[in-house]
């Protein structure tokens, strides 16, 4: 198993929960992005830089990725993709993406997207909160856990 994080919206206290799990549980770990970013020096995690543009670290993300691996993303369509290679995904609060609810994402991003195209403001996410990042740590483990025990 591999951990592969889009990371140029990914969380820096998301990072850093990631960083001590790759390092923890010996976990390759690569953040893709379009801008450099600082990581630790560790045999387990990189950093690999890709061109400017739309969707170029995703793209990258699922050309490299392979069944098993795990994806961070808050990006639905990424999410959608690695799960058709394989991979299982995770957003940044802990939601796990599946077989059985990408279709339902997917879905409500376009249905929220066409509000915005058409004028209607949205908002955003809440900021993220100490529950996210609890949730997310948890589920992280977990999956680190199940992939651990099955292998």
């Amino acid at each position: 198993m591999k951990i592969w994080v889009d990371a140029d919206a990914c969380p820096g206290r998301i990072k850093d929960i990631l960083f001590r799990a790759a390092q923890r549980r010996e976990i390759p770990m690569t953040l893709v992005a379009n801008q450099m970013i600082t990581v630790p020096s560790s045999p387990y995690i990189t950093m690999l830089k890709v061109s400017a543009g739309f969707d170029m670290a995703d793209n990258e993300i699922v050309r490299q990725l392979s069944s098993g691996d795990l994806v961070i993303t808050a990006d639905i369509p990424l999410a959608a993709e690695s799960i058709e290679k394989g991979a299982r995904a995770l957003n940044p609060r802990g939601e796990r993406y599946t077989k059985e609810n990408i279709k339902a994402r997917l879905s409500m991003r376009d249905f929220m997207s066409n509000l915005r195209s058409s004028g209607i403001n949205t908002g955003g996410p809440p900021p993220m909160s100490l529950t996210d990042r609890q949730t997310f740590a948890n589920q992280l483990d977990r999956l680190l856990t199940q992939h651990q025990t099955s292998s």
